[in-house]
């Protein structure tokens, strides 16, 4: 079998039958990349989990996070960044972000989520019901949740998601400018921070980005220059991630119209909605990949892997594994257990806002349910053309209010 898990694959579908054949014949795969650096991919969930845990062992920090090779000023301002970091550095830094989301901040926001839900789903409904999903529904919630969260005016919304889908879409034609855009979009979100810190350091407000100005552990504080490349992986993993997990549970339901009419009939079982929620990020996992390098000459699965060289493990492939899930290409709203790996395989990377992403998912489908009891495709799905978000671009939705 030809394998390509490059973004022109991605693109087209997510490649199941590949991975399965990884999975089965290859688990530890070497896959070239046409004028870049190979890799090793590594496909199988508790090799994923494994390499997520032992940061000795595969680095971050080395390299970045991202599959293909960056230059050393990318991996410089990278290096500011949480996902590219290593313990201790990493522990260090996630201590002090941790602040502006502890459970008792999630648990506040509840009510703010389910009010701009209903907001989003009432906007559906005042347009006869059918929408482009994605940027009539999916794109707001994360939005005006990370914006509400870091404390930007609502007159700068939507200049934030334009800088977002710039530096995660630089391989998309639909999203870029030129092949430079991603980092000109990256070093305007830092300026634009700059400004709002200093607003901040004068005029404190409720919100996490005095948090991250006032966080202080033992003396030790975080840098302006931390503080703008947190303020970035906000932007993009708040706002990229779970508009993409939106429109992929939305999409899992269209396609599993069974599904769809039980929780539509289960609005008031919190048990389905968990289970369901769950399934919907095994479903539809939003990164593809997350890229360490080998600190030291190793082995996996009777692969010799050198030092240096480039190990990226694959998220949709581990949620996919016949091992740990039965019928794993069955959606099941009422799937139990279900520890899927989309925020990560464990270990210090583990999504930090994990828990505000279910909650905005289950509060932005839920909301629509309730108006809407069926649903279906008014044209065709289009999917982003990268080798790091598994976003979806255009999906045309016709809801209608009688089942």
């Amino acid at each position: 079998m030809r394998i390509n898990l490059l973004e022109d694959a991605w693109e087209q579908a997510v490649p199941h039958e590949q991975f399965a054949y990884l999975r089965r014949n290859a688990p530890v795969y070497w896959h070239d990349i046409p004028g870049d650096t190979g890799f090793w991919a590594v496909t199988r969930y508790h090799d994923v989990k494994a390499i997520s845990r032992d940061t000795r062992t595969w680095s971050t920090e080395v390299g970045t996070a991202f599959l293909r090779d960056q230059t050393p000023e990318f991996i410089e301002v990278a290096s500011l960044m949480l996902l590219n970091m290593d313990p201790p550095k990493q522990t260090r830094y996630r201590r002090l972000v941790s602040a502006g989301f502890t459970p008792r901040t999630i648990a506040r926001l509840k009510d703010q989520v389910r009010r701009r839900a209903e907001r989003i789903a009432d906007g559906v409904l005042d347009k006869g019901g059918e929408v482009e999903f994605v940027t009539d529904v999916a794109e707001y919630l994360p939005l005006q949740m990370i914006c509400d969260l870091i404390g930007v005016p609502e007159e700068d919304h939507a200049m934030i998601f334009e800088w977002s889908n710039r530096m995660v879409g630089f391989q998309d034609p639909d999203f870029r400018t030129t092949p430079e855009d991603g980092e000109i979009a990256a070093a305007e979100i830092f300026q634009y921070c700059d400004g709002l810190v200093e607003q901040r350091r004068k005029h404190p407000r409720d919100d996490i980005l005095t948090s991250l100005v006032e966080a202080e552990i033992d003396g030790d504080r975080l840098t302006r220059e931390e503080i703008d490349a947190f303020f970035v992986i906000l932007c993009v993993a708040g706002n990229e991630t779970t508009r993409n997990l939106i429109a992929h549970a939305m999409n899992a339901l269209i396609d599993h119209p069974d599904s769809y009419r039980e929780l539509s009939a289960g609005l008031g079982d919190d048990k389905l909605w968990h289970t369901a929620t769950e399934e919907f990020l095994r479903w539809g996992s939003s990164i593809h990949n997350f890229r360490r390098t080998a600190t030291r000459d190793t082995e996996l699965h009777g692969q010799r892997i050198a030092e240096g060289e480039k190990v990226v493990t694959f998220y949709m492939s581990a949620n996919r594994d016949e091992t740990v899930f039965p019928d794993p290409y069955t959606f099941d709203i009422r799937r139990d257990p279900n520890d899927h790996v989309t925020f990560g395989g464990g270990g210090p990377h583990f999504c930090l806002g994990a828990n505000l992403a279910r909650l905005q998912i289950t509060c932005m489908i839920r909301e629509l349910l309730r108006r809407f009891p069926a649903a279906e495709h008014a044209g065709p799905v289009r999917r982003m053309r990268s080798d790091f978000i598994n976003g979806v671009k255009h999906m045309p939705v016709r809801f209608t209010t009688a089942a």
